[in-house]
């Protein structure tokens, strides 16, 4: 066994109530019955169609998507159910979460190479792609769209929708205190105000599988803002943002200046800027338009200004990513955490400062130059060199990473991913308070993560799983759940983490007690973050 445990400090219990069941043998991969080969494809939720024009390409092929063979009066009569006792033939999910991220990635910047971007672009230049392809990201928002959202969802302003205006040099918000009706805002666009959708994911399922997937290849938070702006005008002030920016042009088109950072501290900035004026910024590095279908990309610190010309509208989507994500985070993190280490195990660190401290360091001495406050400089040095000695890197990483746990969207669930999760149709009620289609899982049940980066395990006062698949739509919309565990069944957790993509046996998982393997096996199952190989059996309810 991996001794994952002497890495961890102390003991917590599973926060899991209810009963954990026997060993029972697992749906068997084929039954024989009448059936015809077909593929599921709900277009919200598995898969992303960009167009039916041969020369736009699919987006990506649903989270995780297979095949699977049923019986075809089923899919006629919508009475479906995986877990239902119709034979069927399934084919597991095999693909990386992470992958399908790089995919989505390559969709977005096509026909640049992911090396030429990453090695070339990424953080370093903006890079303008014209495709004339209008329909290339269509199905992510749309004017309909929008409108289809403020009439049945309850869009409140300041909350998901801004409505902004630029006009004579001077930035101003216009949000109202109510819910966003479409009247209203169309108003307020109709007198040349710029509408700001503030997480349009929430609403538009496409965008949410878009950030979900892509955030799998980043390990970092994809967010996305939409904006559209009436004819010839501008709704925000040059400025630059402390976030990776991806523009998507869906509609119409927008003419966008942008501009070098200024000075060395604005490279790739922690934070985003003020509104700047135009005499603050110099003359524009680049200066182009965005039609329909066109992507525009540029790093944090690069300022940008765009503007709607020639009497048409624009909408377009803003992805996002690498907020707060920089080796300065990292070590922010990491340093505090060194001090305090060093100072338990350095009684040097402990000590009092030199009584001549005061005389020879602060604002007055900065320019006097003696050889005690030369000795008093090397000491530090060399107290400092104590310090870098204990640096906690991987608590640190392991902070970070539970920082994108608090900060990612939940995962898409397709519709084959539920026939193997708690997502399907089991454990349901149904009429005189009956539970129907129970399952259990089984020594030899095989499962794996739902997605890669589903959970991070940390060790803080005890051991911690933390995810994200209860995680809100809207950014940071709840507080982060964790589960509590045992020190012993850290390598259980480990061998699912190591072992993705491939499934691994209940049986197999690194821990000597078969009960605790199917305990946390069923922790995993009911709280939505593993996927089993084959759908589970039912349970006879006698």
């Amino acid at each position: 066994m991996h001794k994952i445990g002497l890495k961890l400090k102390k003991k917590g219990n599973i926060q899991k109530n209810g009963k954990v069941t026997k060993k029972k043998t697992q749906n068997k991969k084929k039954v024989t019955q009448r059936k015809t080969k077909v593929k599921i494809d709900k277009r919200l939720d598995d898969k992303i169609l960009i167009s039916d024009d041969e020369d736009i390409p699919q987006l990506i092929q649903g989270p995780l998507q297979c095949d699977i063979s049923i019986n075809t009066n089923d899919i006629d009569s919508g009475t479906y159910s995986p877990q239902s006792n119709e034979s069927f033939e399934f084919t597991p999910v095999k693909t990386d979460s992470s992958e399908e991220g790089l995919k989505i990635l390559k969709w977005m910047i096509a026909p640049c190479t992911v090396d030429e971007f990453l090695n070339q672009i990424w953080e370093k230049k903006p890079i303008h792609i014209s495709r004339k392809k209008p329909k290339y990201y269509k199905e992510l928002i749309t004017t309909p769209m929008i409108d289809k959202m403020l009439r049945t969802e309850n869009i409140q302003f300041t909350k998901n929708i801004d409505i902004t205006s630029y006009i004579d040099g001077k930035r101003e918000t216009h949000n109202p205190a109510d819910r966003a009706l479409p009247p209203l805002v169309w108003d307020y666009y109709l007198n040349g105000c710029s509408i700001r959708l503030l997480n349009p994911q929430t609403y538009m399922s496409r965008l949410h599988l878009l950030n979900a997937t892509l955030q799998e290849f980043f390990n970092s938070f994809v967010g996305a803002n939409a904006y559209l702006t009436p004819p010839d005008s501008q709704g925000f002030a040059p400025h630059y943002d402390d976030i990776e920016a991806f523009i998507l042009q869906t509609e119409g088109k927008k003419r966008w200046r942008v501009y070098k950072p200024r000075e060395e501290n604005e490279v790739l900035p922690r934070v985003s800027s003020k509104n700047f004026t135009d005499d603050e910024i110099g003359s524009p590095m680049m200066d182009i338009v965005l039609e329909a279908g066109d992507m525009l990309y540029f790093p944090r610190g690069y300022i940008h200004q765009g503007v709607t010309i020639d009497g048409e509208h624009s909408l377009h989507v803003t992805i996002s990513m690498y907020q707060k994500h920089s080796w300065a985070d990292l070590f922010e993190k990491m340093l505090p955490a060194a001090l305090q280490l060093a100072i338990n195990e350095n009684v040097e660190l402990r000590r009092g400062l030199p009584f001549d401290i005061y005389d020879n360091f602060g604002i007055v001495h900065s320019d006097v130059n003696t050889p005690r406050k030369q000795e008093i400089t090397d000491l530090i040095i060399s107290m400092f060199d104590k310090i870098k000695s204990h640096l906690p890197i991987d608590e640190a990483v392991d902070q970070m990473a539970k920082n994108y746990q608090r900060d990612a969207l939940p995962p898409v669930v397709s519709d084959l991913e539920k026939a193997v999760t708690v997502y399907g149709d089991t454990d349901v009620m149904v009429d005189d308070g009956k539970v129907i289609n129970r399952v259990e899982i089984s020594l030899d049940t095989r499962i794996r993560l739902l997605r890669k980066n589903v959970l991070r395990m940390v060790s803080e006062d005890c051991i911690r799983l933390y995810y994200h698949v209860a995680n809100s739509l809207e950014y940071q919309g709840n507080e982060l759940p964790f589960l509590e565990i045992e020190e012993d069944m850290a390598p259980a957790i480990e061998t699912l983490i190591t072992s993705y993509p491939e499934y691994v046996s209940v049986e197999n998982l690194d821990l000597q007690d078969d009960f605790k393997k199917l305990q946390i096996a069923d922790v995993l199952w009911t709280r939505g973050l593993i996927m089993t190989e084959y759908p589970l059996e039912n349970i006879d309810d006698d």
